[in-house]
């Protein structure tokens, strides 16, 4: 148990204060509960019975009460350990061309959700947050440790809320910016496209510089399948079929943006090998830093307040009715 305001308990010294002055000043009184018990035996017992059970009842409630205004509390458990963390942005493509249906059972898109909110539950004490790019780039999720939140809005995310294209320049400098003022030891981008930069203003190596500057690290990911994959494509006539379309993937430049910020590349071929590829980030990006946990603080206060209360109230209860006085 603690105490929240300890210098309350500096009323403490008062108690043996207060017993002194109380000694010293009280004239001697005849104290009885009836006329009657004034007889020779019995005065004496009852004047010292009533004298020490009163004083004891007030010196009780103010102990008690004291104790209240010092606000106890419990803490269930407190430790310090050594953990990972580290922040990391998700930059993630959400062109049309995510609409590839090489991952079988589901599309690029919809499966490097899945794997991204995986990999956010199974870290801890990182600060991760969320960027999403098509021909435009902006920012889902800022860092947070509120990894609900966090798979909840990677959920949210589907094609058509950005402009067709893919601008991988804008997206690393938007990354960027969300990281640039951590003061976490490592800080890293995991860049997730199946396509070459084809819009925005910001060129990929560009971005890249300004990644390594700001000491961030970006492993770059290239999704999907080579050669031909299959494309839905919704047909007024026949409905929804599927056609077949090649993806051009800029690798050398994937492999360079990885490479200058100390970073790695990796081709996802399937929902496999991107799994396999998080978990690789995974036991490469351990930072060690202290952690110190607290639990949480219950307030045991009333458990003073309520019999400091009790005891006060019960000497004036007994002062003036059972042990009045009769001067």
């Amino acid at each position: 148990m603690i105490f929240k305001d300890l210098w309350f308990l500096l009323l403490l010294f008062m108690v043996p204060l207060f017993l002194l002055i109380e000694k010293r000043s009280k004239p001697a009184r005849l104290r009885f509960s009836a006329v009657a018990q004034t007889q020779a035996g019995d005065f004496f017992r009852l004047y010292r019975l009533r004298t020490l059970v009163l004083r004891a009842l007030r010196v009780l409630a103010f102990v008690c009460l004291v104790l209240a205004l010092a606000r106890p509390q419990s803490v269930s458990s407190e430790r310090e350990y050594d953990t990972e963390g580290i922040d990391i942005i998700i930059a993630l493509d959400i062109s049309g061309s995510m609409q590839a249906m090489d991952f079988q059972p589901a599309n690029r898109l919809e499966v490097a959700k899945e794997e991204a909110k995986r990999f956010i539950r199974g870290r801890q004490h990182d600060r991760i947050g969320l960027v999403v790019f098509a021909s435009q780039s902006y920012t889902q999720c800022p860092l947070t440790l509120d990894y609900d939140i966090l798979v909840r809005l990677v959920d949210e995310v589907e094609m058509g809320l950005i402009k067709d294209g893919t601008a991988i320049g804008l997206a690393i400098a938007n990354s960027v910016n969300r990281l640039r003022d951590s003061a976490a030891k490592s800080k890293i981008v995991i860049l997730i496209t199946d396509g070459a930069n084809n819009s925005g203003n910001i060129d990929p190596i560009t971005a890249t510089e300004l990644a390594k500057s700001f000491g961030i690290k970006i492993y770059a990911v290239g999704v999907g399948k080579d050669g031909m994959v299959p494309f839905p494509v919704d047909d007024p006539l026949f409905g929804r079929r599927y056609v077949q379309a090649q993806v051009e993937m800029d690798e050398p430049s994937l492999r360079e943006i990885a490479a200058k910020t100390g970073g790695l590349y990796f081709r996802a071929r399937d929902q496999k090998s991107l799994a396999e590829i998080y978990r690789t980030i995974d036991k490469l990006e351990k930072s060690k830093v202290k952690v110190k946990e607290y639990s949480t603080y219950d307030e045991l206060f009333p458990y003073f307040l309520i019999p400091g209360l009790a005891f006060l109230l019960l000497g004036l209860f007994l002062e003036n009715t059972i042990w009045v006085k009769i001067p």
